[in-house]
């Protein structure tokens, strides 16, 4: 990991065509402005982490059927299998 001290107006470059500058620092936020080709994803760390997850829950999720099959056979009808209501 680079560790760099910048100040305001002051920016760094990664690779050829990524600029980082630090727009301002107030308290204890820093404002950055990232300059970057439009095919270059650039996502908060927060947001990425929540995607991850997020597809991760989607690729476990199972059917309503499957999961009732986990409560200890509880008897699941045609109908409830398709998804209709119980009359």
């Amino acid at each position: 990991m680079l560790i760099l001290q910048r100040r305001t107006g002051e920016s760094l470059v990664i690779g050829e065509d990524i600029r980082v500058s630090v727009v301002s620092i107030e308290g204890g936020r820093v404002r950055l402005a990232i300059s970057a080709p439009p095919e270059v994803s650039i996502l908060r760390s927060e947001l990425l982490d929540a995607k991850l997850a997020n597809q991760d829950s989607a690729a476990e999720e199972a059917a309503p059927t499957e999961l009732l099959g986990l409560l200890g056979g509880i008897p699941v009808s045609k109908k409830q299998e398709k998804g209709e209501p119980k009359p």
